[in-house]
């Protein structure tokens, strides 16, 4: 969890989920990395479906301990996922916890650095 004037922040990787569970396992370790890395403190991954938990379970969780959470959706484009199902299962959670502030960040669509990804991508291939 982390402080911002006062207010304690999770923060939630957000991801599709797969029936394969190793999949799964590479967005929780990016949850860890960003944790790590950006000194986050309680950075957990969720999931629309296929893995554990989901999302409404993991906002829960963090209901307990932070006022705050930023859901950081990691989906390339804004599909029928964020716009429908995302904002539905963020109402609900709402609902139950009236004091807990939920913020969404844009998918990962239009980031600078996804251009400089797929370059390295693309020069792995030489």
């Amino acid at each position: 969890m982390s402080e911002l004037a006062g207010v304690s922040t999770g923060y939630v990787v957000f991801a599709h989920g797969s029936s394969i569970e190793s999949a799964n396992d590479a967005v929780r370790a990016v949850a860890a990395e960003m944790s790590r890395r950006g000194g986050l403190g309680t950075v957990v991954a969720a999931f629309l479906e296929g893995g554990q938990p989901d999302l409404p379970g993991a906002l829960e969780a963090l209901a307990k301990n932070v006022s705050r959470v930023v859901v950081v959706p990691y989906f390339l484009t804004l599909g029928l996922h964020l716009q429908r199902d995302l904002p539905r299962l963020i109402d609900k959670v709402k609902r139950a916890h009236p004091g807990l502030v939920i913020e969404v960040t844009p998918p990962l669509d239009q980031h600078p650095a996804m251009v400089e990804a797929l370059l390295d991508r693309a020069r792995e291939a030489f």
